[in-house]
């Protein structure tokens, strides 16, 4: 043992110029070169590549290591050849390879120069690569990103479910399994997949202390972003979006602000991909806007603030991607646009799946909803999320420093582990929520379980709450999720004990989103306006003028609009487009009498106008806008519109209630007849010209739930009127 330590720290300090180990890292790596198979969890930057990288150097032969993305190979086999003479030392072996390029590492390996090997699951599993690899000696089989294998993990990859049998036909040697997020569950599918369920395992604690964790509700978020970056100027950061649309509509948004930002998604060409990110870790560029396909294993020691315009679809790929902020333990900041929109668009995106896929998203979405809307401490429910026990708060994450109300959770305790024990522990949180607040569903009928005596006493409209303590109790350890079957609550042996002598427990009060708006035109939901006597003053103009045009006040400017022109003061025309909501139509139609108003305000109350709140808009130049207006004009139907543009109609919707905000007006009334009764049209139609108070979809839903309109109608007719009232 002491001549193993000897040379693993001689290694350490000749290649990687360390004097000493990084947590566990000794410990894993000892355990490799004496033959033992590992599973290796640590979170991002912990230092997971030396545990294989070292005694690849150390033991004959050539350890192959399995990994994901071609970037990341690359940015680890530069980063081998940095620490070694011999260009030889790493090579890959992938699709981005020609056969030239492929004979040349063949022979280094053969030769024995290489000492790492590093392949795509897809590259392994090829025939030919098979029989290369039983030509030469194995060290090891090293697989990087494991939680890759499981279908709980936020990046399942079917191609690693392959990677044993491929393994046992090439030889048997020691596997280590390496991944920066797992919760139980997933750790468990991994060591049986991999038929290492005997092996060593190796957990770092999850907890990072540098980084800040918050949540924002989801109004104005592009503005609250470039507000953010100024703020901080010189700083490096990632920001992640959901869609490649968004991902380019938000970096055009940055540039015209003067912020240094680049894409990174998947649509891209690869080398404008691979420019951009180079750019970006050269401190080229401080910005990076990105799909979730950028970051993996790229090791930015500096950057200083990750920002989610949207929430992640699992709280493990909201981890890793937070977690590469501050990886040099400096400052970190993490901050998370949310509303609830953002869950119901992923729920949108799982719809034709396989049943089971669905039913795995869904539980993974439960999750990330909970983290998003709870008020106690993030980092303990991060931890727990992840297996680990947080004793104390963190005391620097938004809920901590800014505590919400505290309420005696002791009754609520008890009725949640009476409803689990009469249920025998066989259900879902959300199973136990139905049977509380009496909700009527096909499960609750199959299961008769509307005959308990405890169906409905826990208010009808009070999901959210339950939803809270159970989120709670599971951070106390009261109960727990089975990890075979995934979601069912098992009671804990500290919750029995709890039920059979409970005493005072303090809860806290949930946040409440579900009032806020999504950030579609930077718009604000149920927020107040700040100048309450200017937003009355706007809201009496807006009437008058609504009363003039005989039109409803909303299709005038919207509360929304209301109250950003009360924080931004606009005075001219050109300010007013700023204004969320209000394009170039909009503006020259109604807004004259608006900026003369605000003027005149301004003037008399001596208002120093916030100057910095005037963010720059982009001008909606895109390629689809002018083949959307034509081909309407065309009489082209909607679904094919879709169709020549790659897109679901719900973007193309998107796409079209932004033209129309804009000012722009557009004639769907064909398409609208080819698909509705006249009746159907005029009622809806009617509904937003004679009784709607604003133009909420989801309030013109509840108002005509009788006719059972869809949502998509609903928006198509929604169009026609502003286009032909508003425009």
């Amino acid at each position: 043992m002491i001549d193993k330590e000897k040379q693993v720290f001689n290694v350490l300090k000749k290649y990687f110029g360390f004097d000493n180990f990084k947590g566990q890292q000794k410990e894993v790596i000892i355990s490799l070169l004496e033959g033992h198979d590992s599973f290796v969890l640590m979170p991002t930057g912990g230092g997971k590549s030396l545990c294989y990288q070292l005694p690849a150097l150390l033991l004959e032969g050539t350890a192959i290591v399995i990994s994901p993305l071609i970037a990341l190979m690359k940015n680890q086999v530069d980063t081998m050849r940095g620490f070694s003479l011999d260009n030889g030392v790493a090579h890959f072996l992938n699709s981005s390879l020609n056969k030239t390029e492929i004979a040349v590492v063949k022979d280094d390996v053969i030769s024995g120069k290489t000492k790492l090997l590093y392949v795509a699951p897809e590259s392994l599993s090829k025939e030919d690569n098979v029989e290369f690899m039983k030509k030469f000696k194995i060290s090891f089989f090293a697989i990087d990103e494991a939680h890759c294998i499981s279908e709980w993990g936020h990046d399942f990859r079917p191609e690693y479910r392959k990677i044993r049998p491929i393994v046992n036909e090439i030889g048997r040697t020691p596997i280590m399994a390496l991944t920066a997020t797992a919760t139980p569950k997933v750790q468990h599918d991994i060591q049986k997949n991999l038929d290492m369920l005997d092996a060593k395992v190796f957990k770092a604690s999850f907890r990072r202390h540098n980084l800040y964790y918050e949540v924002r509700p989801k109004i104005k978020a592009s503005k609250e972003i470039i507000r953010y970056i100024k703020n901080n100027p010189g700083k490096s950061g990632i920001i992640y979006c959901l869609s490649r649309r968004k991902v380019e509509e938000l970096t055009e948004m940055l540039v015209v602000n003067d912020i240094k930002a680049l894409a990174y998604h998947a649509g891209m060409e690869a080398a404008i991909r691979s420019r951009n990110q180079d750019m970006f870790l050269n401190e080229e560029a401080n910005i990076i806007v990105a799909t979730i396909a950028f970051g993996m294993g790229i090791d930015k020691p500096d950057v200083r603030f990750v920002i989610h315009y949207n929430i992640p679809k699992s709280l493990e790929g909201y981890y890793q991607e937070t977690g590469r902020a501050g990886r040099d333990g400096g400052e970190g900041k993490c901050i998370t646009f949310y509303s609830y929109d953002d869950i119901q668009k992923l729920e949108k995106f799982m719809q034709g799946k396989p049943v089971s896929e669905q039913e795995i998203g869904k539980q993974l979405l439960f999750d990330t909803v909970s983290y998003a809307e709870s008020s106690v401490c993030r980092v303990r429910q991060l931890l727990n999320y992840f297996g680990e026990e947080m004793k104390e708060d963190c005391g620097n994450c938004d809920n901590c420093l800014n505590p919400k109300p505290k309420f005696e959770g002791q009754e609520d305790i008890l009725t949640i582990l009476e409803t689990i024990m009469l249920v025998k522990e066989k259900f879902k949180a959300d199973h136990i929520v139905n049977i509380l607040v009496g909700k009527k569903s096909a499960e609750i009928s199959t299961f008769k379980h509307q005959d308990l005596p405890i169906y409905g006493t826990g208010g009808y409209d009070q999901a959210r709450h339950w939803k809270a303590v159970i989120r709670q109790m599971l951070i106390a350890q009261f109960i727990e999720k089975e990890i075979i079957n995934y979601g069912l609550l098992k009671i804990t042996e500290k919750g029995r004990n709890y039920y059979d002598r409970p005493y005072s427990f303090m809860l806290t009060k949930d946040h409440n989103y579900e009032d806020l708006d999504n950030d579609n035109e930077g718009v604000y939901g149920g927020g107040s306006a700040t100048d309450e006597e200017l937003f009355a003053m706007l809201k009496d103009l807006r009437k008058s003028i609504a009363k003039k045009h005989k039109l409803p006040p909303y299709v005038i400017f919207s509360d929304p609009s209301l109250q950003d022109m009360v924080i931004q003061y606009p005075i001219t025309m050109e300010e007013l487009t700023t204004i969320s909501g209000v394009g170039q139509g909009k503006a020259q139609k109604y807004g004259t009498e608006f900026i003369k108003l605000i003027k005149a305000y301004v003037i008399e109350n001596e208002i120093d106008r916030p100057k910095d709140f005037v963010i720059k808009s982009v001008v909606n130049k895109s390629t689809n806008k002018v083949f959307i207006i034509k081909n309407i004009d065309r009489k082209m139907p909607l679904d094919e519109i879709c169709n020549a543009l790659g897109i679901e109609m719900d973007e193309l919707l998107e796409e079209i209630e932004a033209i129309v905000n804009s000012g722009t007006k557009i004639d769907i009334g064909y398409y609208l007849n080819s698909i509705l009764d006249e009746e159907i049209i005029d009622d809806i139609f009617a509904y937003f010209r004679e009784e709607a108070e604003s133009d909420s979809v989801e309030d013109a839903l509840a108002e005509l739930e009788s006719e059972s309109y869809t949502e998509e109608e609903i928006r198509l007719v929604r169009i026609k009127f502003m286009s032909e009232v508003a425009n």
